[in-house]
């Protein structure tokens, strides 16, 4: 059972420290790492080992500059070191079981101690305070059954981290009736699936949805689609980043652009194919080491993100945790093109609005199938469509908007009723088998 009065003690702290002098953030992480450093290679099989094959002593990690000398560490290789990753200060039945959403495969199973379930939450909760969202607010979240939030009667009647919960699985129009009825002031929920909900309020002509504030995560949208998702509701639309395996790890605040880390909680680096750290500005691949994580730390763990540092020192709202730019999505949502060129998702998903029948298409997905060949899954709202000439002028809008040559790359278009969410719930647009 949560703690409340820790959890709200926590969720003060960590108000105060989003105004902390950069200086004292820095002195802060700094010590948190060298204490999770030594506590890891003491009390974990795992990490202990990792620092013998390293050939490094726990007291040469003294700074954020001294990560590198680890080595970076992977989902598959914590799914195969599982029980050797969980201290030996905790029984295991003890622990809470978590897991990843396995959007892209089997999912990852984790451990947190009670303390750090609540100070996870504590984290959640100052994410969207920053947002606008009061503690005491209705909070409704569309997500995967997997993520239910298991409410005590306590938690409701003081509604402190109770977000009521309706199932992305459900058809949008079940959806619309259940969040009628909850009337939130928070609408949470994965982005593709405000904007399917969006399309079906305004369609509708749909009133008794109302809230003060949109939040998502999760997975891509695109800036039209956010804009078209504000303009439905009326409301602002925030945008936050996170990872089951620490919660949330970047959040917007009132600003709405940058995204502010959890640098009093977590190290974040954004690195190259070699694990080395690149400069303020530049994509890389985003790799994280929690610092309140002691059942089952995770140090220079990649996400399969990338994103980028930006080179901004400050926010107007005066939060001096640092920032970073609008993620370019996960590695297998970018698209690596002939001649080995990169480009986001983002790309693929402006192509389609220079489409004639764009208004006309319920769902799409775009599938990197190699280098050279895409599927492209498209679910239409109409059956009166030429299909040949669809998927003709499909084929010419990519190859000018990719800046590819007609012979570099083969289109196959399938025209299909409907286009399922994955195992997890989420809505994925694009979704490469090259990276």
């Amino acid at each position: 059972m949560v703690n409340y009065l820790r959890a709200y003690y926590y969720l003060r702290m960590l108000m105060r420290r989003a105004y902390w002098p950069r200086e004292r953030l820095l002195k802060h992480q700094n010590k948190k790492l060298r204490e999770i450093i030594k506590y890891a290679y003491e009390n974990v099989p795992f990490y202990h080992e990792k620092f013998k094959r390293a050939h490094l002593k726990p007291d040469e990690i003294k700074t954020v500059d001294d990560l590198s000398k680890l080595p970076i560490i992977r989902k598959d290789e914590v799914k195969q070191n599982l029980k050797r990753m969980i201290s030996k200060g905790y029984e295991i039945s003890k622990l809470k079981m978590l897991r990843t959403s396995g959007s892209t495969g089997k999912p990852l199973y984790f451990y947190i101690s009670r303390k750090e379930d609540e100070y996870r939450k504590a984290r959640h909760l100052r994410a969207n305070i920053a947002c606008g969202q009061k503690p005491r607010d209705r909070w409704v979240t569309i997500t995967s059954p997997i993520y239910f939030n298991q409410a005590t009667r306590l938690q409701r009647l003081l509604r402190f981290y109770a977000p009521m919960s309706v199932s992305v699985f459900n058809d949008v129009s079940t959806q619309i009736s259940i969040i009628s009825k909850l009337n939130p002031d928070v609408l949470d929920g994965y982005a593709s699936s405000l904007l399917l909900l969006a399309k079906e309020v305004e369609k509708r002509g749909v009133k008794t949805i109302k809230p003060k504030i949109l939040i998502s995560g999760a997975d891509l949208i695109d800036p039209a689609s956010r804009k078209y998702v504000e303009k439905v509701f009326g409301v602002p639309f925030y945008d936050q980043y996170g990872a089951a395996e620490f919660e949330r790890l970047a959040w917007q605040c009132e600003e709405k652009n940058l995204y502010h880390i959890d640098a009093d909680s977590i190290i974040m680096e954004f690195v190259d194919e070699n694990g080395e750290a690149v400069a303020s500005g530049e994509t890389g691949e985003i790799v994280c080491t929690s610092l309140f994580n002691k059942a089952m730390p995770f140090i220079r763990y990649a996400l399969d993100d990338v994103g980028m540092l930006s080179d901004e020192d400050e926010c107007p709202c005066g939060r001096t945790l640092p920032l970073m730019k609008v993620m370019e999505g996960r590695k297998d949502e970018v698209i690596i093109l002939p001649g080995s060129r990169a480009i986001s998702a983002f790309a693929i998903i402006a192509a389609m609005y220079r489409l004639s029948f764009y208004n006309q298409i319920k769902k799409f997905r775009v599938i990197q199938k190699g280098v050279e060949h895409f599927k492209l899954l498209l679910s239409l709202n109409e059956d009166g469509l030429d299909e040949k000439a669809v998927e003709t002028e499909l084929k010419q809008v990519f190859i000018e908007a990719l800046n590819l040559k007609s012979d570099e790359v083969t289109f196959e278009v399938e025209f299909v009723d409907e286009i399922p969410l994955d195992k997890s719930g989420k809505f994925r647009i694009v979704i490469s088998e090259v990276v």
